[in-house]
């Protein structure tokens, strides 16, 4: 058994912590931390400023590497490959287990769930053969309950003051994603659209968003990526899912949504979106889009495969 880490199973330790203040977190996270330290294995933290400034200020934690929590966790997909890359570099100059501490972001911090649920639940598989250690802490006074009930699914070891346990919770991730709920909608949508094209070509609906941007203040670069993904996401839908394809266009004045609805049955990969990995139903296109929008929601509802892209603010 590596340094520590809970028993098992190989590869990659998932866990996650529950603290109800400063001192709680502290608790539970500085040891985390110290013991990587002692282990001699690169030890990396990666919160918001506050969180931060409790762990620099903390006896002991002087050789943590720390990184921008609000930065690296801008997008779930973003943050799957930047962990592999930095685990990958420090496997290649000789470590044998990495230990990682990170924030992952939720609606107590304004942010958007689902995607980041998708992540929680898809990083059991994307990192399932690295040496990684990584331990997701959540604050249980602003978290809301039905993300902390997710979240106790999604990781198969919990920590606390007492020290690092097996889950009963954990659910097998295909199976999470296929049965957990997702409520998200943007107010939006409770909006008539800018725009509503059925079967449209990839070139009508470039054209209704940026016609739609011209009604919103987004930066000039997030809705030029709107529409690469937009276009992107219509194209799968025209080549891989069945008609109709439905897409609507809604603005505002700090985001533009677009949503794209076929009566395929979608990609069946959970990993898809998250991992530039191709399926029998396209893939790379999904994973452009996470890597651009600012949310993209994945969802079967009534018989349709819906995809929702956001750019700009997002409301949680």
């Amino acid at each position: 058994m590596r340094s520590g880490a809970p028993a098992g199973r190989p590869g990659f330790f998932h866990e996650a912590a529950f603290y109800s203040s400063d001192e709680e977190f502290l608790a539970i996270v500085a040891p985390f931390l110290a013991g990587g330290l002692a282990a001699g294995e690169p030890t990396v933290a990666a919160f918001n400023p506050h969180l931060t400034g409790l762990l620099r200020a903390a006896p002991g934690l002087g050789g943590v590497r720390f990184l921008d929590g609000e930065e690296h966790y801008t997008r779930p997909a973003t943050a799957i490959h930047r962990y592999r890359g930095l685990v990958a570099g420090l496997v290649a100059g000789g470590s044998e287990q990495v230990r990682v501490a990170g924030e992952v972001p939720h609606p107590g911090v304004g942010v958007p769930w689902d995607w980041w649920a998708r992540y929680e639940a898809v990083i059991n598989h994307a990192y399932d053969e690295l040496p990684l250690w990584g331990l997701c802490p959540y604050d249980v006074r602003i978290c809301p309950p039905d993300v902390i009930a997710q979240v106790r699914r999604t990781h198969p070891y919990v920590a606390n003051t007492a020290g690092h346990h097996p889950n009963p919770d954990f659910a097998d991730p295909e199976e999470f994603l296929r049965n957990r709920p997702s409520a998200w909608r943007d107010p939006l949508e409770r909006t008539p659209p800018r725009a509503h094209l059925t079967d449209p070509m990839p070139a009508e609906l470039r054209a209704a968003v940026i016609a739609a941007g011209e009604h919103s203040a987004i930066p000039p670069q997030d809705l030029r990526g709107l529409v690469l993904a937009a276009t992107e996401v219509v194209t799968n839908a025209l080549v891989h899912g069945a008609p109709p394809v439905d897409a609507r266009v809604w603005a505002a004045e700090r985001r533009v949504l677009v949503t794209v609805a076929d009566a395929g049955p979608g990609p069946r990969s959970p990993l898809v979106g998250l991992r530039p990995v191709r399926t029998p139903t396209g893939g790379l296109g999904l994973w452009i889009a996470h890597q651009i929008c600012a949310h993209v929601d994945l969802r079967h509802e009534q018989g349709r495969f819906t995809v929702r892209l956001l750019a700009g603010s997002p409301e949680p």
